[in-house]
């Protein structure tokens, strides 16, 4: 009887290293590409929601004191803002929401304290923030968020009365 020798040829040893590597490159641009997007994504999501969220909280604020006599546009040392007056047994409270330095402030004060700019508190980074009355009982939020999108809403009071 006669013996075969079994022939091996290089390819037998080299196409499954290939194609290891090949499947290994694949898989590592996939990932990469998907890290990229992904990545893209959730900061444009972001940004966007900054804008929305801000105009949100300042619609539901607005919402809150909602009678004429309760809301108005006045202006803090030349810049516009939106006050949101409160009264309770005793004494009597503003909210002003205005843009300074770059952000979105709230300042929640006594009615006999002077406002001014520096003393809110950031709420968001933006642009540019801007309020205006339309109607006596409509005003137009607008914000630009840091990539310049901007966002607006307009906003009507419900309550016709004076309180």
């Amino acid at each position: 009887m006669k013996q075969t020798k079994a022939h091996n040829h290089i390819i037998d040893f080299l196409f499954p290293i290939i194609l290891f590597f090949v499947f290994t490159i694949s898989a590592v641009v996939v990932i990469l590409l998907a890290t990229r997007i992904y990545e893209s994504t959730t900061t444009a999501s972001s940004l966007n929601n900054v804008s929305r969220t801000s105009l949100s909280y300042v619609s539901e604020k607005i919402h809150h004191s909602d009678c004429k006599a309760f809301v108005s546009v006045t202006e803090i040392e030349g810049t516009d803002a939106l006050a949101l007056y409160h009264q309770d047994d005793k004494e009597g409270y503003t909210t002003y929401i205005y843009y300074h330095d770059g952000a979105l402030k709230e300042l929640f004060i006594k009615n006999q304290i002077e406002p001014a700019l520096n003393m809110g508190n950031a709420i968001a980074v933006v642009s540019d923030f801007l309020v205006e009355q339309i109607e006596p009982d409509l005003y137009r939020l607008s914000c630009i968020d840091a990539n310049g999108r901007s966002v607006s809403t307009v906003v009507g009071l419900h309550s016709y009365t004076e309180r």
